[in-house]
C-alpha cells in the first residue's frame, strides 16, 4: 500500500487518493508522515495529529491578512540550506501566527535532522542547520522612512520588510498573534556576509502581540533580536547561541520580565548587545526597553570563550532600563557604554536618564569583582556605585552553576538559594505588566524553575535533577513547619486566601492530589499531636502556579 502527498499550499500525508491525481508525490508506508510546507496563502492550522512534523523547504511566509495556527505539541522542521536556499518561517506585516503551546506540549521549531525524541542525536555545538522564526509588524521604529528589510531575509523580498513605511498606518498596539511555549533549536542559516537568521526575530512588532515562554537554543546568531517596535515579553530563554543572548536595535521600547541567558563555554559574544539606531544612529524614538528580573550566566569567568567579553554592551545611542537582575560568570566585564568624542551616544542616554541599571547583582567576572574591573569606564563605575542605584557586587548564590564545559547533565539550577542576597530587595517597575516579586533574577529562590518541561535545555539534561519542593507542609515557604502553615492552609481552603508556596502542591501534605481540609487535619496532628509527618512531594515537572 502507498500514501500520497497532495501539493496544495502545504502538503500532508493523507490516505490513498484517486489515481487521476498525477501531480501528487508518491512515498511509501515506511516514510514518516510529513507536512511539506511551500508557499502558503489563506488561513491554515498545523496539528500534531495531522503529521509527525511539518517541513519548511524554503522561506515560507504567512502573508498580510492570513493566519497560521499551530496547535500544542506540533513539530516544525527546516530543511538545511544557506543563502537563497535557506528555510525559515516568516510572518509578514499584517499576517498572524497563533503558536500557543503548553508547558507539557510545547511547539518545537528545529532542524530536519533533529530527532526530537532523542536528546543525543546531534553534536553538542552544532548550529545553523536551518533558518529561524521571524515575526514582522507595523509598530514604529527609528529608521528613516519607518521601514527596513529584516536581517536574515534577502533585501529583494518585499515580504521581508518591517515597519509601517508608506504601505501601512503605524500602530504601536499592532497584534501579530501569540508565540507561547515555543522552543526554537539549531537555527541561524547564513544569508550573506554578517547576515544570519536569529532564533526569534521581531521586527516592528506591536505590544498587542503575546511573546511568552520562548527558547532559542544553539542558534548560529543571536538568540533573540528586536528591530524597533513595542512588543512585550516574559519568560525567555537564550541558551548556547553563537552570538549574543539578547540583541535590540532601532528604537525598541518593550516591557520584559523573567529572562534567562546561558552562554556556551566556547562560542558566543555578549549577554546583551544593545544598539539604538541604524540609519540614523541618533534617530528617535530611542531604544528604551525595560527589563526586570533577568539572569545572565556567562561562558565562565575562567573558561575558553574570550569573546564573551561583556554582560551588557550598549552602543549606537541605545538606552534601556535594567532592574532587579543577576549578571554572573562572564569572561570579561560587566557593562560597557559607548562614549563618543562628540555627538549622541549611549553615554548621552545615561546622562539624560534614558539608560538605568538599578537593584542589580554582579558577581564572578573574569576581569575581577572590584568595581573598577566590572565597570572599567570611570563614568560607568561612578554611576554603578552610587548608593541610590543599589547595584551590588555579591554572590547571588545560584543553586547550581553549570560546569566549565557546559556539558549536558551539568547540574545547572538557576534558582538562587533561600536566604541569598537575591532573595529580597527587588523594586519592581510600577506598571500593570510586571509581576510584583521581592526577589532579583529570573527565578524565585527555592521556587519553581519555570524553564523545566518545555525547553531543549531541560530535554538535553542541562538542568539539575531534584525536588522542586523542598519541604512538603512548609506552606508559607518560611523554612520550617509551624502553626503559621496551618493558618495559611485554612485561609486558602475556606477563605480564598493566598495559595501555598510554591504552588498548591506544597500544601498537599497527604499526597491526595489536591489541597483540602484533610491536609489541615494532617498538619494539626503533626504540629500539635506528634502525628505522621507530611509526605514527601518531589516533582521535576513544571507545576501550575496561580
Amino acid at each position: 500500500m502507498f500514501r500520497w502527498l497532495t501539493t496544495l499550499c502545504f502538503v500532508l500525508v493523507l490516505p490513498v487518493l484517486a489515481a487521476a491525481q498525477l501531480d501528487s508525490i508518491l512515498i511509501t508506508d515506511a516514510a514518516p508522515e510529513v507536512g511539506i510546507v511551500r508557499n502558503m496563502r489563506g488561513n491554515h492550522v498545523w496539528s500534531p495529529d495531522s503529521a509527525n512534523f511539518y517541513l519548511l523547504t524554503a522561506f515560507c511566509f504567512v502573508e498580510n491578512g492570513d493566519t497560521l495556527t499551530i496547535e500544542p505539541g506540533t513539530v516544525i522542521k527546516g530543511e538545511p540550506g544557506q543563502g537563497a536556499d535557506a528555510s525559515a518561517l516568516i510572518v509578514a506585516r499584517g499576517g498572524h501566527i497563533i503558536a500557543d503551546g503548553t508547558a507539557d506540549r510545547p511547539i518545537i521549531f528545529t532542524a530536519q535532522s533533529d530527532d526530537v525524541d532523542d536528546p543525543n542525536d546531534l553534536p553538542q555545538n552544532i548550529r545553523g542547520l536551518w533558518g529561524g522564526l521571524l515575526v514582522l509588524g507595523i509598530a514604529g521604529t527609528n529608521v528613516a522612512g519607518d521601514s527596513n528589510s529584516i536581517e536574515g531575509i534577502p533585501t529583494t523580498e518585499p515580504r521581508g520588510i518591517y515597519g509601517p513605511g508608506s504601505s501601512f498606518v503605524k500602530d504601536d498596539n499592532d497584534n501579530s498573534g501569540i508565540v507561547r511555549y515555543v522552543s526554537i533549536r539549531y537555527g541561524g542559516s547564513v544569508i550573506g556576509l554578517n547576515n544570519e537568521i536569529n532564533g526569534l526575530t521581531l521586527g516592528a512588532v506591536g505590544d498587542g502581540t503575546t511573546i511568552e515562554y520562548v527558547e532559542s537554543f544553539n542558534n548560529a546568531d543571536d538568540g533573540f533580536e528586536w528591530f524597533g517596535g513595542t512588543v512585550n515579553t516574559r519568560y525567555l530563554v537564550s541558551a548556547r547561541n553563537d552570538d549574543d543572548g539578547f540583541d535590540y536595535d532601532e528604537g525598541w521600547r518593550g516591557k520584559n520580565q523573567f529572562w534567562l541567558i546561558l552562554m556556551d563555554s566556547a562560542d558566543g559574544n555578549s549577554g546583551g548587545e544593545h544598539d539604538g539606531g541604524t540609519t540614523p544612529e541618533d534617530g528617535t524614538p530611542y531604544a528604551t526597553p525595560t527589563i526586570s528580573n533577568a539572569t545572565y550566566v556567562g561562558a565562565g569567568a575562567t573558561g575558553l570563550n574570550a569573546g564573551n567579553d561583556w554582560a551588557v554592551n550598549l552602543r549606537d545611542n541605545a538606552g534601556g532600563f535594567y532592574y532587579n537582575s543577576i549578571f554572573t560568570d562572564f569572561f570579561g566585564s560587566g557593562v560597557q557604554i559607548e562614549d563618543l568624542v562628540s555627538g549622541q551616544d549611549s553615554r548621552q542616554r545615561l546622562d539624560d536618564g534614558h539608560l538605568k541599571f538599578e537593584h542589580n547583582i554582579f558577581w564572578a567576572f573574569g576581569n575581577g569583582n572590584a568595581s573598577t574591573d566590572l565597570w572599567p569606564q570611570p563614568f560607568v563605575e561612578t554611576y554603578m556605585t552610587e548608593g541610590a542605584n543599589d547595584n551590588d557586587i555579591v554572590d547571588p548564590q545560584i543553586t547550581g552553576m553549570p560546569s566549565a564545559s557546559r556539558d549536558p547533565l551539568a547540574d545547572f539550577d538557576p534558582r538562587p538559594a533561600l536566604g541569598s542576597p537575591a532573595a529580597s530587595g527587588a523594586v519592581i517597575p510600577v506598571d500593570l505588566f510586571f509581576t510584583s516579586v521581592s526577589y532579583k533574577g529570573a527565578f524565585e529562590p527555592g521556587g519553581v524553575n519555570w524553564a523545566l518541561g518545555w525547553t531543549a535545555l531541560d530535554f538535553q539534561g542541562y538542568f539539575a535533577v531534584g525536588c522542586l519542593i523542598a519541604v512538603a507542609g512548609d506552606v508559607n515557604a518560611s523554612g520550617t513547619i509551624t502553626s503559621a502553615d496551618i493558618i495559611t492552609l485554612v485561609n486558602f481552603v475556606f477563605k480564598g486566601g493566598v495559595a501555598p508556596s510554591p504552588c498548591e502542591a506544597n500544601g498537599d501534605v497527604n499526597c491526595s492530589g489536591s489541597v483540602t481540609s484533610a491536609d489541615i487535619i494532617t498538619m494539626v496532628n503533626f504540629v500539635f499531636k506528634g502525628g505522621a509527618a507530611p509526605c514527601d512531594i518531589c516533582s521535576d515537572s513544571p507545576m501550575s502556579c496561580p
